[in-house]
């Protein structure tokens, strides 16, 4: 099984779509509700990419089987260093090691953009999530209580952060 990281390109767009997707409705991952079109997809990607933040896939047999990217964390002019990331992957490759190389290829593109911390937003109901990202050096710096609500319920937000640079 050899897993190829490489560039986000447009015809990649659909593969990522139905990733977001499957997640928006079998999932806390996001807080959406309702699924996203083909352009609202392409739109969100084509955003980042035209800041200058990266977009990446996992490529396998020529199928994406996941994806990671990073932007802004807030939009203030005093937050140029520090990015909120996301990483996904298929709901039929969870737990292969996909999710690690991703994260792991974001964090070094990050560090070669002289970016200082790495922000990731987790719903506190996926361990497995906090457990990966403590893997990566990730520390909870805070929980929002009640932040979200989906599913007929209220959701925490568990808020982790990765400085690039040093120790938190």
């Amino acid at each position: 099984m050899e897993i190829k990281i490489r560039a986000y390109k447009t015809e990649d767009t659909q593969a990522i779509l139905d990733i977001i997707n499957y997640n928006i409705l079998h999932s806390t991952a996001l807080y959406d509700y309702n699924i996203r079109n083909y352009e609202q997809q392409k739109a969100i990607l084509e955003d980042k990419t035209n800041k200058g933040f990266p977009v990446i896939v996992a490529e396998l047999n020529e199928e994406i089987i996941g994806f990671g990217m990073y932007s802004e964390f807030r939009f203030r002019e005093a937050y140029k260093f520090t990015v909120e990331h996301s990483v996904y992957v298929s709901e039929n490759h969870i737990g292969k090691g996909i999710g690690k190389l991703l994260l792991s290829e974001l964090i070094q593109l990050a560090k070669a953009q002289g970016l200082h911390t790495m922000i990731g937003v987790i719903d506190s109901e996926n361990q497995g999530s906090v457990a990966f990202h403590e893997q990566f050096g990730f520390k909870t710096v805070g929980i929002i209580k009640e932040s979200g609500y989906k599913f007929d319920r209220w959701l925490d937000s568990v808020f982790m952060q990765l400085l690039l640079k040093g120790e938190i």
